[in-house]
């Protein structure tokens, strides 16, 4: 199994299949355009920095703000509908949250969910083994949020995403408030993509922050 940052929110997810999250054109957003194919694109949302599906190579089939569950391209894919802010999407709509299994692990996606989600939502997110969460705030959670979602649905590995990184021109905050008082050891820096086998996932909550 293979995860590779692209920056942003979007993320590329190899087992069996190749699961592609919330493509960018990097042009427009000032970081660099992936290149990356997929046999599955999810769009958790119709915003420019996140539905830039044309980016992806190949012939995927492309699921835009899906809700429910289906098997698509034979992954397991769950749709949950959330609020993009923090009043119930007046401001900013609507997102998919993304939860699917590939080759015997979970994997959840939290899109650009801006609030603390109801109860009802996390019960249908526990036991997820990867989570990507927003940390940036401004257009998302920000960092107590996401905590608290983290801590809620408890994962073994938590990816913070949707934060300034150098070169990126949208006014939301880096990750180091997310990271800060964590004690080191569960911190792991793992640059552009990292392979594993679901036997070397920790048993205690770890975060991993990626890099480009």
């Amino acid at each position: 199994m293979m995860i590779r940052w692209h920056g942003h929110a979007c993320f590329e997810i190899s087992g069996s299949k190749t699961v592609v999250i919330d493509p960018h054109d990097g042009k427009s957003i000032g970081i660099p355009t992936p290149n990356v194919r997929g046999d599955i694109v999810l769009v958790t949302h119709e915003h420019f920095d996140h539905n830039a599906t044309r980016i992806v190579k190949g012939s995927p089939e492309i699921i835009r703000s899906f809700v429910g569950k289906r098997k698509i391209n034979g992954i397991e894919v769950l749709g949950i509908e959330e609020h993009h802010d923090e009043v119930g999407g007046a401001k900013r709509g609507m997102v998919s949250v993304y939860r699917f299994s590939m080759d015997g692990l979970d994997f959840t996606h939290m899109g650009d969910i801006g609030h603390m989600p109801e109860e009802h939502t996390i019960d249908r997110l526990k036991g997820t083994d990867i989570l990507f969460v927003p940390v940036g705030d401004v257009f998302t959670v920000g960092a107590a949020d996401a905590w608290n979602i983290a801590e809620n649905i408890s994962p073994r590995v938590i990816v913070p995403m949707h934060y300034r990184i150098g070169g990126l021109s949208l006014s939301i905050k880096p990750v180091n408030g997310f990271l800060e008082n964590l004690p080191p050891e569960r911190v792991t820096k793992i640059g552009n993509s990292v392979d594993f086998e679901k036997e070397d996932l920790p048993e205690e909550t770890e975060i991993w922050v990626f890099s480009l």
